[in-house]
């Protein structure tokens, strides 16, 4: 494939996995979030809505470095893993796929909440009025209606963990096939001797990937609000 070596392969490989498993886990989250932030009026929100937003503003590295101090084996929260289950988040694929899914977060949640926010209220009523229960108007009417927007925000998210860099290597480090991710062995090959041809072949790689995410999301993006114009 496209003359990668087995460490390439890897650090591509090892770059899905940590998105696809990061997307999964934090999808409900990001549900539940959107949400929050477009039906309900509480104390804080503001707040909320600001620090949901945070990995977008603050460089990388920064929620890096919040990440070894909360979940290093001697961060606040890391540290009672390890003591209680043994676990070590730090410097494992696990730890990538925590820190590239805090800084995609946001582009997760924002197309779900936009979502949440054109779902005209008459029609939730109109369920209500025919003795739809709200498990059944989540399912039925809502769920489909906002189908669109968790699409896009699941390309986008996809999109931008692919691309993570700065948090990742700070708190999963450079870790040949553990946490090295594609960009992380982009990185690698620009500062190895002779490593032009390396790097040249995984940033075409990576310019493919994040721009064929942006298209389609902007496909469905357009797609969508055509129908709801509609």
């Amino acid at each position: 494939m496209f003359g990668l070596t087995e460490i390439e392969l890897n650090a591509l490989r090892l770059s899905f996995k940590v998105t696809i498993w990061g997307m999964i886990f934090t999808f409900p989250i990001a549900l539940f979030t959107a949400w929050l932030l477009s039906r309900k009026e509480f104390i804080g929100k503001s707040f909320l809505n600001a620090f949901v937003h945070i990995p977008l503003v603050v460089p990388p590295v920064v929620i890096g470095y919040f990440l070894i101090l909360l979940l290093g084996r001697e961060g606040y929260l890391g540290r009672l893993l390890y003591e209680f289950f043994g676990l070590t988040l730090i410097f494992t694929w696990q730890g990538a796929a925590i820190a590239a899914s805090i800084v995609s977060f946001p582009l997760f949640v924002r197309p779900i909440r936009q979502a949440f926010e054109m779902i005209d209220p008459a029609l939730e009523e109109a369920a209500s009025s025919l003795g739809a229960n709200q498990k059944q108007k989540f399912i039925y009417l809502i769920l489909p209606i906002i189908m669109p927007g968790i699409i896009t925000g699941a390309i986008l998210f996809i999109a931008r963990a692919l691309g993570e860099f700065g948090a990742t290597i700070t708190f999963a480090s450079n870790i040949i096939g553990l946490t090295q991710t594609l960009p992380l062995a982009i990185y690698q090959a620009t500062i190895t001797p002779d490593g032009d041809k390396i790097a040249i072949r995984l940033i075409i790689i990576s310019l493919t990937l994040a721009f064929s995410s942006l298209l389609l999301s902007e496909y469905l993006s357009k797609k969508y609000y055509s129908k709801i114009k509609d």
